[in-house]
Parts: C-alpha cells; sequence; structure tokens
C-alpha cells in the first residue's frame, strides 16, 4: 500500500454487532443502574436528588471494600498493600464529598417541593455508610434495629459490628512492631466506640517525632488524610442540611442540624490528632 493510500484509509470502525447485550452492559449493568430511579413527586429536583443519593452508595461500597482490604492487609503485616488502599480510598472519598455540590445550594423551598417523598427514610439508614463507620470505630449497635426487617443485610452489619475496625487493626500492628499499646486496648470489646487513649497518643507522638519516612509514620498520614476527609464529609452534610431546611427535624425523625453538628464535632482516629500538640 503506498504512503498516500494509507493517509487517505479510514480509522476502523468498531465492532457493533453483538449477540444479546453488550460486553459493556454485561459487566457494568448499565442498564440496571439507569433504570433504578422511581421519584415519588413531580418535581424535577427530585430526580437529582434520588440519583446522587444513589451515587453516594456506590462510592460507600468502593470506600469499604478498600477499608476491608486495608484491615486484612494489616492483619497480614503488609503495610504497603494497606497505605496504597488507604490512599485510593482518599481519593474516593474526595469524589464522594463532591456529590454534596449538586445538593448543596438547595433553598427549604426547592426541598420542601419533594422532602413529603422521603417519608420516614433519612441517610442515617444507610447500611453500607453503616458500614463505613463501623470501619472507623464507631461502632453502635442500636444502629443495626433499623435493618431487622432485612435479613442480609442484618447479618452482614451484624458481623461488621464485632469484627475489629480499621484502626483496631492499626493498633494491633502498632503492638507487634513493639509499641507500648496498652491491653486494655488491645483487649476492649470492639463492638463499643473506640475511645481515645493517653497511652496511643504517646505511641503516635513517638512515631511522629521520629523517622518521617518510617513505614508506620506514612501509615499514619495515610489515616490522617481519611479522617480529614471524612470530618469534611461531615461538615459538607450538615451545612447541606443546614441550608435545606434549617434546624427542623430530620426526616428520619433525628433533630437535624442538632444531631450533624454533634456529628461534625468529632474525629476519627483520634489520637493521630491529638498527638501532634506534643511533637
Amino acid at each position: 500500500m503506498s504512503h498516500e493510500a494509507q493517509e487517505t484509509q479510514e480509522p476502523e470502525a468498531p465492532h457493533l454487532d453483538f449477540q444479546g447485550t453488550t460486553p459493556y452492559e454485561d459487566y457494568v449493568q448499565a442498564d440496571v443502574l439507569t433504570h433504578l430511579q422511581h421519584t415519588r413527586s413531580d418535581d424535577p429536583g427530585e430526580m437529582v436528588f434520588l440519583v446522587t443519593t444513589q451515587v453516594m452508595e456506590l462510592w460507600f461500597t468502593v470506600i469499604v471494600h478498600e477499608w476491608e482490604t486495608a484491615a486484612r492487609a494489616l492483619r497480614e503485616d503488609r503495610v504497603p498493600v494497606a497505605v496504597d488502599a488507604l490512599k485510593r480510598s482518599v481519593r474516593e472519598l474526595e469524589a464522594l464529598n463532591a456529590s454534596w455540590r449538586p445538593l448543596g445550594q438547595l433553598t427549604p423551598t426547592q426541598f420542601n417541593s419533594y422532602r413529603a417523598a422521603l417519608g420516614e427514610g433519612s441517610g442515617f439508614q444507610s447500611a453500607m455508610y453503616r458500614r463505613m463507620e463501623f470501619l472507623l470505630g464507631e461502632k453502635s449497635g442500636s444502629m443495626l434495629v433499623p435493618h431487622r426487617g432485612a435479613p442480609r443485610v442484618h447479618a452482614e452489619l451484624e458481623k461488621a459490628l464485632h469484627e475489629p475496625s480499621l484502626y483496631d487493626e492499626v493498633l494491633r500492628l502498632l503492638d507487634r512492631r513493639g509499641h507500648a499499646v496498652p491491653a486494655a486496648v488491645l483487649e476492649r470489646d470492639v463492638s463499643l466506640r473506640y475511645e481515645p487513649s493517653p497511652e496511643v497518643e504517646a505511641v503516635w507522638t513517638d512515631l511522629y517525632a521520629g523517622d518521617p519516612g518510617d513505614e508506620l509514620a506514612r501509615l499514619g498520614e495515610a489515616l490522617t488524610d481519611v479522617a480529614e476527609l471524612v470530618w469534611r464529609w461531615r461538615n459538607d452534610h450538615l451545612v447541606a442540611t443546614r441550608r435545606a431546611m434549617g434546624a427542623k427535624t430530620g426526616t428520619g425523625g433525628s433533630a437535624g442540624v442538632a444531631w450533624l453538628e454533634k456529628r461534625a464535632q468529632k474525629n476519627v482516629f483520634p489520637e493521630l490528632w491529638t498527638a501532634r500538640s506534643h511533637v
């Protein structure tokens, strides 16, 4: 073939003829995803609210996968694998937090136009978000109650409640590496919310005062990146809710903004923050 013919040859067309559905559809299940939206009002804004909430659920699922991968790697003393999973989750948390943008400018009138369609539905009822919270050490057995009517979901949450959190696995790793994590922390009931420990704070203080390139110090920074974005998620949720509904009672019967304000004041992996005051 001549050089001129090569220059004028049309690009090869993609393969268009498939038996049944396309390979893309088989893998992504896009037809399923794009037909899961069943609005309950005539307001066009409800579609935005519904799809954005569903997107959040998908990000929760990915992040739970990353943190469970990190926890498993820590149990196996594979710190680089855990750090890689945590770093991926940071990018995913950034995408999750950006999901508030379509909802963050809602006025009370706009939100009220379809709020009744939610009934008693509320984000705190999200089972996948609850699994995220459990992995962060924010355990509460009472949060299983809303899911008693869904046996599979309830069983998954109950299992997660009684498993060590991501931070529990970090502390067990620190102990195996010779750091003075107290027995009371290592042997605590992991189904309860994690409470800060002065001795754990001292461990992180020593690590941060040492070599910044140390593997455990890098793990601490990856965890801090996660904790910061979790804090930002809670604050973005608070601001969006405050704009949309003020101080009214939440859709699920919670105290609404007051409940979110209390949540936003808490840091996960607390000693990673307080130790910095002593370095």
